[in-house]
């Protein structure tokens, strides 16, 4: 425990250096350059150290044997506050902050093992001045940003931190490894001086290990991504390919019939039949935009789905649903870039609707679903509706394996209701009226 004023003064210097250099990594790793309203944050990050130090000299005297466990507790609080001032500096969320803080972490600790390895070899047997030891430490960040800056780790950590669909689980991955570090660290205190040497140089090449490890990770998860967007632009292209192939056979169709249309329209016009003659007009126009609009309008308004994984599965849906032969009838009316909700859990609730929609109508005269997105103010609403006959109780839809086609089949809407019990943003809706069955979806936006 610190026995005088120098002594504490010392313990928070060294925990302010550590907080610059944390931060001054997490720049590094989050900014294309840095900006001045991010910078006036600062100050409220530098006043962590003093609590930490308290913190440290409380949990001293609380536990004076349990060392390890003091700095693992005192290294969890300066992790927390650190992601919560991540959080309210880049305006993130919890888990991209928190795996920003982690890494940072990582690479705070490859810089003081950097920074021992430099003390021994040029003071190998005497005590090193604190002003010099502070002077070595900005040697060694400045040369690891360099390297980081040389081999651009920031873009592959953002691209990583992209991957909205688990973010959880790269938080956890990146904490995991910055535990290991941080125990390697701890274990330095029972080790014998010859090995020191050997020791920090072992740390500094698992944290480039890590690092490349970061690297390899990001760089499969772009593959991914674009292996993803080319499936979309594929099915796109199947999709205008047989909107294309439809308007194509209607205007055919319409070429074929146009005589025996005119010669109708011209006895009408002969005959002074004027009223019937625009009637038939209006008739002739109202079906013609019909038949084509329907077509054009489900192939143009794909566009406004701008999330790649839900449009990607709309469109392989509507593949589905066209080589079965149920027409849909789908609207999205406006743009939608974001939704206040895990995404994929959305795609799966999604994909459920959609499968127990064209479940439904199988084998029936006709057969059509409706999909309808809608996003206005944050707020996303989706509907999904298909013809209902009404034999069935729709009370059992929620039954655990209960469904129409038999037993143990109906697992979607049961799955449905437990993904969706997760979040206190959401409310959904069935109904069933007038020969139509309607799912409602609601996630609310951010609060």
């Amino acid at each position: 425990m610190p026995s005088s004023f120098q002594d504490f003064f010392f313990l928070f210097l060294d925990t302010l250096t550590g907080h610059i250099i944390l931060a001054a990594f997490l720049f590094t790793m989050m900014d294309e350059r840095i900006e001045w309203n991010r910078l006036k944050k600062l100050p409220l990050l530098f006043i962590l150290p003093v609590a930490a130090t308290v913190i440290g000299i409380v949990l001293f005297g609380v536990m004076p044997e349990a060392q390890i466990v003091r700095y693992a507790l005192k290294s969890m609080f300066i992790l927390f506050m650190c992601t919560l001032w991540a959080m309210w500096t880049w305006r993130i969320n919890f888990w991209r902050a928190f795996s920003s803080v982690c890494m940072a972490g990582i690479l705070q600790i490859a810089t003081t093992a950097l920074t021992q390895c430099l003390v021994q070899m040029l003071f190998p047997e005497n005590e090193t001045p604190l002003a010099l030891l502070i002077g070595i430490s900005s040697i060694s960040f400045f040369a690891a940003a360099l390297l980081l800056k040389g081999v651009h780790f920031e873009i592959y950590f953002r691209l990583l931190l992209e991957d909205n669909a688990n973010p959880h689980r790269t938080a956890l991955l990146i904490f995991a490894l910055e535990s290991v570090m941080d125990t390697f660290l701890v274990l330095q205190i029972g080790l014998q001086s010859q090995y020191l040497m050997a020791y920090y140089l072992l740390v500094v090449s698992l944290v480039i290990l890590m690092a490349g490890l970061i690297i390899y990770l990001a760089q499969r998860f772009d593959i991914f991504r674009k292996f993803q967007a080319q499936q979309d632009v594929i099915f796109q292209q199947q999709l205008y390919e047989q909107d294309l192939e439809a308007i194509r056979q209607e205007v055919r169709t319409f070429r074929h019939d146009y005589k025996n249309l005119l010669t109708g329209l011209s006895q009408q016009a002969g005959a002074g039949e004027l009223d019937q003659l625009c009637a038939t007009l209006s008739e002739l126009n109202a079906g013609f935009d019909q038949r084509l609009g329907e077509k054009i309008q489900a192939s143009t308004q794909i566009g406004n789905l701008q999330i790649p994984q839900m449009r990607s599965l709309l469109l392989s849906k509507l593949t589905a649903m066209r080589e079965k032969g149920v027409e849909c009838r789908l609207e999205i009316l406006y743009p939608i870039s974001d939704i206040n909700m895990d995404i994929w859990d959305f795609v799966r609730c999604l994909g459920i609707l959609i499968d127990n929609a064209v479940e439904a109508v199988e084998g029936r005269d006709h057969p059509w679903v409706e999909i309808i997105l809608l996003a206005q103010e944050g707020q996303v609403n989706l509907r999904v509706s298909n013809p209902w006959n009404g034999v069935a109780n729709p009370a059992r839809f929620w039954e655990e394996g209960w469904s129409t086609k038999g037993i143990n089949r109906g697992l979607g809407l049961s799955s449905y209701v437990r993904i969706l019990a997760r979040y206190a943003n959401i409310s959904r809706c069935t109904s069933w009226t007038n020969g139509v069955f309607l799912q409602e979806l609601t996630v609310g936006g951010a609060s």
